[in-house]
Parts: structure tokens; C-alpha cells; sequence
């Protein structure tokens, strides 16, 4: 938490999508800091210890996102973490989010009630 805000980390290389969750996430009280590769969420991660992190499969790489969500669980997260997928729902059903070391997959893009009540969910 920061000054009494959550901080929800989001992964992806795409601005508009970063800039539209930004804004449904500060709208509802949430703090939001942002990276654009793996690589810089690492960094951004050790830095602002978030609450929850919103990470999107295919960045720099195709398997960018559950490569990160590997890395940090190697150091020791424990916030919850959410993959964003163009393929979320196929994926859904096909994955083992245990092995991914994910909490849960959302189809791009997320629909913000969704967002919102997953939020609420984890965080209370």
C-alpha cells in the first residue's frame, strides 16, 4: 500500500492499454505503477512491492508474461497475479495456473467490472 492505496503493478507494451487501466484503476481508488517489458517490471516490482500484478502474456517476448510471473515468485511474491491474454479464454481452460504460478487469466481486453470485482476479491 502507498498513502493508504493499493499499488496494482501492470505489465504490457501497449500505452493504450496501460492508460486506460490507469485511468479505471485510479477512478476507483487504486495507485497504479506501470512497466513496459518484463525486464522493467522487475525493476518496478522491487521498487514499489505492489499489492496485486496485472501482467500481459506477449510482450518483447511470446512468453514474456509467465516468465515474469516466475522471476518474481522466485522472490518471493505473494500479491496475486494476473496474466492478460488476446487468448484468456482458450487459454483458461487449458492452463494450470499453479505451474504458470498465476492467480488467474483475463481475456484482452479486460472488462473493468470484472477487473474491478477481482480487485475487490483479492484485496478486499
Amino acid at each position: 500500500m502507498k498513502d493508504g492505496k493499493h499499488v496494482i503493478l501492470y505489465l504490457d507494451d501497449d500505452q493504450d492499454m496501460l492508460d486506460a487501466v490507469r485511468m479505471l484503476l485510479e477512478a476507483n481508488g487504486y495507485e497504479m505503477v506501470e512497466a513496459h517489458s518484463a525486464e522493467e517490471g522487475l525493476r518496478v516490482y522491487k521498487e514499489t512491492n505492489p499489492d496485486f500484478l496485472l501482467v500481459d502474456l506477449m510482450m518483447e517476448e511470446v512468453d514474456a508474461g509467465t516468465t515474469f510471473a516466475r522471476e518474481v515468485t522466485m522472490l518471493g511474491n505473494t500479491a496475486p497475479v494476473f496474466l492478460l491474454s488476446s487468448v484468456g479464454d482458450s487459454l483458461d481452460g487449458n492452463t494450470n495456473y499453479q505451474d504458470l504460478k498465476l492467480d488467474g487469466v483475463f481475456q484482452k481486453p479486460v472488462h473493468p467490472k470484472t477487473l474491478l470485482s477481482i480487485l475487490k476479491k483479492k484485496l478486499g
